[in-house]
């Protein structure tokens, strides 16, 4: 199975070896048919610390690596 890739902005640098991203994904309402933006955070794994706030990065799912975090940064 493919694993995702998404991009986002860096929101947070503050956890060693570890960001978060948020990423923004766009639809059409079902009723309204108007476009909507709707944003979610994910923690990811940045193992030489080098990400800052307000990069964009992408990142790619992989096997848990803690409670929360599940993605890697993808070095592109």
């Amino acid at each position: 199975m493919p694993k995702r890739i998404l991009q986002g902005t860096v929101v947070s640098d503050k956890n060693d070896k570890t960001i978060v991203v948020k990423v923004e994904r766009r639809f059409t309402h079902p009723l309204f048919k108007k476009v909507v933006r709707r944003t979610k955070n994910y923690k990811a794994h940045d193992e030489a610390n080098v990400k800052k706030v307000g990069d964009q990065v992408s990142i790619q799912e992989t096997r848990p690596i803690s409670k929360d975090k599940c993605w890697i940064v993808i070095e592109a």
